[in-house]
């Protein structure tokens, strides 16, 4: 038992690690042939920080655990929020700017009840996941439009944004950190996700549970580090947009995979509790940015903590379910 929860979290820091190397590479590759700046940013970097959740979710559908695949994505759309986002107000009050209270709130809002249409029968199919992969495709293209649009505005985000991207980086080293990313990130999601089955028998907890709770959780630590910066840096919408953009690449990238990988019936518990959650959570963000500062202050960021670790302790005491 103390030898799969070693493994897990060796497995979750190396899946973070060639997550982000394997983004590295990319990014350079793309700038090296001639990429303009800002599709990198808005593509490669912008689904960096769920490239984690989706070998994770491909893994575990492609091993019979579509159940731990969604559970993933409720599980980190819910973390995302109550968790990340608390823990950063904490720290310091965000404060919301009008473009995201006007594109990218109603945004994750639409995307989440577009989830939960899909999940309503308890099936997750394959056109329903074609579905949600074709809509991530139409986000893409949109969020570059946007972009170009923001760009010539001189938008501080997407500088921030394309300032990441790796320079003078040779094609050799990027070639390296690309294959060494494929390789190793496959590699370091099956040990995540079978030795989270270990630890779930072991305990008595369902799929679904040990995708909400210690894979999630794990998954979202590269959300946890850019919002970090961001707030640490002022700029409060990076931190916030990090987590809205990483909700919605969540349900519509994420989720998709385990509906065309192996489409299933789920648990119940995925619609009947934890979209609701995930919906609760995301509306009660809306209810915050919605008042009269524009911002989500400490007292709020407490709060968002404790609905998460109310929702952890909950799940916990009812591991089976």
């Amino acid at each position: 038992m103390l030898e799969a929860v070693a493994l897990l979290i060796v497995g979750l820091i190396l899946l973070v690690w060639s997550a982000d190397k394997l983004v590295f590479g990319s990014a350079a590759i793309a700038r090296n042939v001639g990429i303009s700046p800002l599709v990198i940013g808005m593509t490669i970097l912008a689904m960096g920080s769920s490239a984690p959740e989706m070998m994770v979710s491909a893994t575990a559908a492609l091993s019979g655990k579509t159940d731990t695949a969604v559970g993933n994505v409720l599980g980190s759309n819910i973390a995302n929020i109550a968790l990340i986002l608390g823990i950063t107000a904490l720290i310091k009050p965000l404060s919301i700017s009008s473009t995201v209270l006007r594109r990218e709130l109603p945004l994750m809002i639409i995307v989440t009840l577009i989830a939960g249409a899909l999940l309503w029968n308890n099936h997750l199919g394959f056109y329903e996941g074609a579905l949600l992969f074709a809509l991530f495709a139409l986000f893409l293209i949109a969020m570059l439009h946007i972009s170009r649009k923001e760009q010539k505005k001189g938008d501080i985000l997407l500088a921030e944004r394309e300032s990441e991207i790796p320079q003078d980086v040779s094609n050799a080293k990027a070639v390296m950190w690309v294959v060494f990313g494929l390789v190793l990130l496959p590699f370091a999601a099956n040990m995540l996700v079978n030795n989270s089955v270990i630890i779930a028998k072991h305990f008595g907890m369902s799929d679904l549970v040990i995708g909400l709770t210690i894979i999630a959780v794990g998954t979202s630590l590269p959300e946890l580090a850019a919002s970090l910066a961001g707030v640490l840096k002022g700029e409060d919408d990076m931190a916030v947009g990090n987590i809205i953009g990483s909700n919605v690449f969540n349900i519509l990238a994420v989720m998709g995979l385990p509906g065309i990988l192996n489409p299933s019936m789920l648990s119940e518990n995925a619609m009947g509790r934890d979209f609701w959650v995930m919906l609760g959570v995301s509306l009660l963000l809306v209810v915050m940015a919605l008042g009269k500062s524009r911002s989500i202050n400490r007292l709020e960021g407490a709060i968002l903590f404790i609905v998460f670790l109310g929702y952890q302790g909950y799940l916990l005491m009812n591991m089976a379910a």
